[in-house]
């Protein structure tokens, strides 16, 4: 939908809410048709994040791993991060999605309490890996500005990350 508006907005984050979790319980489902240990899914599972419209999936694939399969955040966000590549289109401003951290919290609380979460820990190995740059954890931080942002979420979250092109990979 047209997302200029904020009722277009939020029917975008809707879409791509529904697709992503559609999408996660039916791999889940056939993932335990024939498995019951979650350090086997990585094996068995990977997932490619096409640009930031499906990055919802970190989260929502955390909150089914803590809430429902009882796993705890360690154990969850180690097979998180072995599980989805990421690939973005184009470094534009405007094509990375960022979304209202006040939508979030009222169409999705839980999985904004991952994303604060997944940020509060990154930014602590952030400012451990580079003491003497005092603003780089704030600079690289998935919530910003009133915003998530869905290309930071996705770096910090996938075992891989490339652009389209050679020169992209690069910039990322």
């Amino acid at each position: 939908p047209n997302d200029t508006t904020s009722q277009g907005k939020e029917l975008r984050l809707r879409q791509q809410y529904f697709f992503v979790a559609c999408s996660l319980h039916d791999i889940i489902r056939r993932f335990r048709f024939k498995n019951s240990d979650w350090q086997t899914f990585p094996d068995k599972v990977a997932i490619q994040l096409n640009d930031t419209h499906p990055v919802i999936a970190i989260p929502e694939l955390m909150r089914i791993l803590m809430d429902e399969e009882r796993l705890g955040w360690t154990e969850a966000w180690e097979i998180t991060g072995q599980v989805f590549g990421y690939t973005c289109h184009t470094l534009m401003p405007e094509a990375l999605e960022e979304w209202p951290i006040a939508m979030f919290e009222r169409l999705l609380p839980r999985h904004l309490e991952i994303i604060h979460e997944i940020n509060r820990r990154f930014q602590q190995i952030v400012r451990d890996r580079f003491p003497a740059d005092a603003g780089r954890a704030e600079r690289m931080s998935i919530v910003a500005h009133g915003n998530v942002r869905m290309a930071y979420l996705a770096s910090v979250g996938c075992f891989s990350i490339n652009g389209v092109a050679a020169l992209q990979s690069q910039l990322l």
